[in-house]
């Protein structure tokens, strides 16, 4: 089943529970008549279906419109089922408790409305910068405070344009970082965001370099977006390869393993992106955060990916944790430290709960290799 059919029958069968489950609400069913409530959910399932067909071009202002209402109206049925289903389990989907439980469904219905708010207004909040400090195996003496910026999932499109880009670029360049890093899923769609998003790129700099690996969602846009855009900034692409950007300091970068699982061939491009480094400390980036513990055993110090999103809306983090079990923040695996971003931008809804996105500044510091076990 495609990805795009997934979702519509996710929101298809969301609709018709929580349609179905409104109908109860007494305070619904006195003032709306049944025929008005069923007609009402046709018309906005109708919308969703022309948001995930015609809506998925996004190349007129109809099709833009139907898009951000597609998503944006998933997401809320999301909200109001996980809220609905907890009023049926509390009260055993009617069994107990079965003259308060019509009631009870209508606060639900209430408190995911709610929700969806205040997922919007925490959607539409820049980023934080997320300090983390590292203790990094083999790093020189001389490297002792180098702070790396890193920022994944901007997913400039749109709902991002280029001037949201500009101001991201802004929060990076005020980190002061010695070094900028980009996690992949920076730009979405067919066609070149509003603003200047090259020019935005085009301003970052750093003394040990800007280094940028791909995500997914590169390989959906144009030759002009996505990868293209970041070939015309002058920004190298690690693409299952490494550099020495200072003595004793290697960074390695690896293709999307999203796609690489698909050819099953994950390991191997751990493998080549390591494969013939010097001595010294040496950061990975992969845009999905998989292979850690092969990377762990190569040597790697140090792990940075984006691409979960941290589940982007509470309570999907849990359903999204089942596929990657790293899901958001530092963790220590096999020795190495792991972050994982939660992303600068958001796919899909202009939405966030509870956590709003953030970017990395990484401070360096050596220190012997450390020997726990994953958390």
């Amino acid at each position: 089943m495609s990805f795009g059919l997934m979702l519509l029958t996710a929101g298809t069968l969301l609709q018709i529970y929580v349609f179905c489950r409104a109908a109860t609400v007494p305070a619904i069913a006195r003032r709306v008549p049944r025929r008005i409530l069923a007609a009402s959910g046709l018309i906005l399932w109708l919308a969703f279906l022309a948001s995930r067909t015609v809506g998925r071009t996004a190349e007129g202002a109809w099709e833009v419109i139907a898009e951000i209402f597609g998503m944006h109206w998933l997401a809320m049925l999301f909200l109001l089922a996980v809220c609905v289903l907890a009023a049926d389990l509390a009260t055993g989907f009617g069994w107990w408790f079965h003259r308060t439980a019509p009631a009870l469904r209508g606060w639900a219905l209430l408190a995911g409305t709610l929700l969806t708010g205040v997922a919007l207004v925490q959607g539409l909040r820049p980023p934080v910068v997320h300090d983390y400090h590292v203790r990094l195996a083999g790093l020189p003496a001389a490297l002792d405070g180098t702070v790396v910026v890193a920022v994944s999932d901007l997913h400039v499109g749109t709902l991002l344009d280029g001037d949201w880009l500009s101001a991201r670029i802004d929060q990076v360049l005020g980190a002061k970082p010695d070094m900028i890093v980009l996690l992949g899923d920076l730009f979405e769609g067919r066609e070149i965001p509003d603003g200047d998003p090259l020019a935005a790129l085009r301003r970052l700099s750093a003394p040990l370099g800007v280094w940028a690996v791909a995500g997914n969602h590169e390989s959906h846009g144009s030759e002009d977006n996505g990868i293209g855009m970041l070939t015309r900034a002058g920004i190298p692409l690690l693409e299952n390869r490494w550099v020495g950007v200072a003595p004793g300091l290697i960074v390695a970068g690896v293709e999307d393993l999203t796609r690489a699982r698909r050819n099953s061939s994950g390991a191997e491009s751990v493998a080549k992106a390591l494969a013939g480094r010097p001595p010294g400390a040496t950061i990975l980036l992969s845009h999905t955060p998989w292979e850690a513990e092969r990377a762990a055993s190569a040597g790697v110090g140090l792990m940075l990916s984006g691409h979960t999103h941290g589940g982007q809306i509470w309570p999907f983090g849990e359903i999204v944790r089942t596929a990657y079990p790293l899901l958001a923040g530092e963790y220590i695996v096999d020795g190495m430290t792991v972050i994982v971003s939660r992303g600068a931008g958001t796919w899909g809804p202009r939405m966030r709960l509870w956590h709003s996105g953030e970017i990395l500044r990484i401070t360096l510091h050596p220190a012997e290799r450390l020997s726990t076990s994953p958390q």
